[in-house]
C-alpha cells in the first residue's frame, strides 16, 4: 500500500520532518508549492489526515477545491490532481510528458473528475507539474 511516510495522526508534520523525509527532493516540493502560490496568491495550504490508511498529505486549495495534493513518501513524493473533463482534455493536448498523459488517460473517472498522481523522484517532472497546475487553475 502506498501511504504517507507520516502516519501518526497525533503528530502534524513540520518543515524539519519534511526535509528529513524527502532528502534531496525537498527543494522540489518547495518549488512546486511556491509556484502554486505564485500563480494563485490567495491559495491556502494545510496538512490533512484522511485516515491511517493514507497518512498525512499536504493540500493547497482555492476557496472551494484542491489545486494540488503533495503526498510525502520516503525520499520522494507524489503530486496529485483531480481534473474535470475540460482540464483533462487540455492536459492530453498539452506539452506534458507522454507517460503523464498515459497516467491521466488511464485514471479512473469519478463524479468530481479524474484523480491521478505523478511520482517526483527528480527534477524531470517539475516543469510538467507546473503546466498541470496552470491547467487546473484555468478550470
Amino acid at each position: 500500500m502506498d501511504t504517507s511516510i507520516f502516519s501518526d495522526k497525533a503528530k502534524v508534520p513540520d518543515e524539519s520532518m519534511l526535509r528529513e523525509a524527502l532528502g534531496d527532493l525537498h527543494p522540489f516540493w518547495n518549488e512546486i508549492a511556491d509556484y502554486v502560490f505564485g500563480m494563485y496568491p490567495k491559495a491556502t495550504a494545510e496538512w490533512n489526515f484522511p485516515g491511517p490508511k493514507y497518512g498525512w498529505n499536504f493540500r493547497i486549495k482555492d476557496k472551494k477545491r484542491a489545486i494540488i495534493y503533495l503526498l510525502p513518501r520516503d525520499k520522494y513524493f507524489l503530486a496529485a490532481f483531480v481534473f474535470g473533463s475540460k482540464a483533462t482534455n487540455e492536459a492530453l493536448t498539452s506539452t506534458v510528458n507522454n507517460e503523464i498523459k498515459t497516467t491521466i488517460e488511464s485514471a479512473k473517472v469519478y463524479a468530481e473528475g479524474r484523480g491521478f498522481r505523478i511520482e517526483v523522484q527528480n527534477e524531470t517532472t517539475i516543469k510538467d507539474i507546473k503546466t498541470l497546475v496552470d491547467i487546473k487553475l484555468k478550470y
